[in-house]
């Protein structure tokens, strides 16, 4: 019977054959160039507050234009009554051709109550010169009316042959205190947006030019 023989002294035990494998892999620390702060996404941040602005001031813009043409109307030279349903004050607008421009003609205007209850003070001269043109419409703010009572209101022009047809006496609110609550937080908005954008811009460019200072 065959008995199993010995392996000389010395020898090494049989291996299976060796077969290469995928190379090993190195890791490597560190991220490599610092990322740069503040991020570009501060650069939206300032785009989305300037264009706020901007929506702010077209939207204040058509609300006015809206308001403009809510105003009731008595037409120059025939005149006629306006209704006025609120008390407190109300600024005349003489609106016509180039009435936007400053361009006013000469008339004298009479307003009195066209039926009970409607009560109504004296006009008096707008002094400032508030001005505005919305499509069809171009006005200037000439007389103020303090209205007591509401109601129907009789307006007589005297001296307004010179007037020419086509032309009206506007009556409404004061268009200067909403055009100023709407012009003035928009052009913060958009200042702000504009000097956000430098801040960022200047912040990072001045940390780039230290991060290449340093090797990076």
């Amino acid at each position: 019977m065959d008995t199993p023989s010995e392996q000389p002294s010395g020898a090494h035990p049989w291996q299976p054959p060796q077969f290469p494998g995928p190379p090993p892999v190195t890791a490597t620390t560190g991220t490599g160039r610092p990322r740069v702060r503040p991020g570009r996404v501060w650069y939206l941040a300032a785009l989305v507050v300037l264009l706020g602005g901007v929506a702010w001031i077209v939207f204040g813009l058509i609300s006015v234009g809206h308001r403009v043409d809510s105003f009731p109307r008595v037409p120059l030279p025939a005149g006629g009554t306006v209704t006025l349903d609120r008390t407190g004050g109300y600024v005349v607008y003489y609106e016509g051709p180039g009435a936007s421009r400053g361009r006013v003609p000469s008339f004298n205007v009479r307003i009195s109550p066209a039926a009970p209850p409607a009560a109504a003070g004296s006009p008096r001269r707008y002094t400032a010169r508030v001005t505005y043109s919305f499509g069809a419409h171009q006005g200037r703010a000439v007389l103020t009316l303090q209205v007591v009572h509401p109601g129907r209101f009789l307006v007589e022009p005297t001296g307004a042959p010179a007037v020419r047809g086509g032309s009206d006496l506007a009556f409404g609110s004061s268009i200067a205190g909403r055009g100023a609550g709407t012009v003035l937080p928009s052009i913060g908005l958009i200042f702000l947006g504009i000097i956000g954008a430098i801040v960022v811009g200047i912040i990072r460019m001045t940390r780039v030019r230290h991060a290449r200072a340093q090797g990076f």
